[in-house]
């Protein structure tokens, strides 16, 4: 059975080392736009990890680009939490759809409840809608603000050149594209799942995993009952 156990044990180790995810130093404060066509709305996740192992996340608040405002912003209901759209004048009134605008959201606050805060080894997803997204190629910097129950305040601002190093506390962005590059986007992930069909429930993995297990458990079950049917005929 030595052998067979050692076996059972190597795999079962090798394989909860392929699937332990490859994580970052730090997680950060990030936006994960739903489409970023120009012109078009979005949904925009603002996606907020708790990095304190004393202190809770009791606000976030994230500013919204003013050279290229986003005209219309609206929060989605998040239980525990309260939303505000905050508005600034804009340089210059614009027109949205027949109607001019001299202000347009600034930055949304939202506001833990007691008992709502992100604690240590929590995170939470903030959602608006916005729009409509500015031309395509154009890179929207939103700044986040992580307050913590203890006061401190940490600012995602950073803003890092392209192509270099990631900086210590970065900004949210996202770059802003035409509809064309959107369509390659859909037909090269649609054509990575055609490919990749075993991908496309997430739960795969998992049932893998149950397998193996499963199997190495009767691997395991048949060489003990066949060695003491052994002893017994001995």
């Amino acid at each position: 059975m030595r052998p067979i156990s050692r076996l059972g044990a190597t795999t079962l180790v090798a394989l909860a080392l392929a699937v332990i995810p490859v994580t970052a130093a730090s997680a950060h404060v990030r936006v994960v736009p739903e489409q970023t066509t120009a012109g078009g709305w979005t949904v925009l996740t603002f996606r907020v990890p708790n990095e304190s192992e004393t202190a809770a996340t009791s606000q976030v608040t994230v500013d919204l680009p003013t050279d290229t405002p986003l005209l219309s912003v609206s929060t989605k209901p998040l239980p525990g939490w309260t939303a505000t759209v905050e508005t600034a004048p804009l340089p210059e009134p614009v027109d949205f759809y027949g109607t001019e605008l001299t202000e347009a959201p600034s930055r949304v606050v939202w506001t833990a409840a007691p008992g709502a805060e992100i604690v240590d080894g929590q995170f939470q997803e903030f959602e608006v809608s916005a729009g409509p997204l500015p031309d395509a190629g154009t890179r929207l910097v939103l700044p986040a603000h992580q307050t913590y129950t203890d006061g401190t305040v940490v600012d995602w601002v950073d803003v890092a050149e392209e192509g270099g190093e990631e900086a210590a506390h970065p900004a949210p962005e996202l770059t802003t594209t035409d509809a064309e590059s959107d369509d390659a986007v859909v037909e090269q992930a649609a054509a990575v799942t055609a490919s990749t069909p075993t991908t496309s429930e997430p739960d795969t993995l998992a049932r893998v995993l149950g397998g193996v297990g499963l199997a190495l458990g009767a691997t395991a079950l048949v060489v003990v009952l066949l060695g003491r049917r052994r002893r017994g005929d001995a």
